[in-house]
Order: structure tokens, then C-alpha cells, then sequence
């Protein structure tokens, strides 16, 4: 099965709308660390599922 996936990093706690509309369509999510807002994981889940990397500014039991 192929699927096309969404690669975003470096959000540091500020989702930009272009970056959502230019997840829309993909089948899996992958956020490449320093997400700074766990909620921000909640709305790409919307999108897709998503899997996401700890980057140094994640801190905290959600990171």
C-alpha cells in the first residue's frame, strides 16, 4: 500500500495555516521534533494520524 506522508518540524508552538493546508491529503503525519505546543499534535491528528519526534524544546510528560 503506498500513502503520501506530511513531514513538518520546528513549530516551536505556532502552527501556521499554510502548513495545515499543505498537509491536507497525506495518510500519516510525521512531525520531526521541537513542537512546543502538544496540543498542536491534536489538530494535525485531524489531518492524519500522526507520529512525532521529541526535539530539545519538547519538554514534559506529553514530550
Amino acid at each position: 500500500m503506498q500513502g503520501r506522508v506530511g513531514v513538518i518540524s520546528d513549530t516551536h508552538g505556532l502552527l501556521r495555516p499554510e502548513a495545515l493546508e499543505a498537509l491536507e491529503g497525506v495518510d500519516r503525519i510525521l512531525h520531526a521534533g521541537d513542537i512546543g505546543d502538544p496540543a498542536h499534535l491534536d489538530v494535525l491528528a485531524r489531518i492524519a494520524p500522526v507520529q512525532a519526534i521529541r526535539g530539545n524544546i519538547d519538554r514534559g510528560d506529553w514530550a
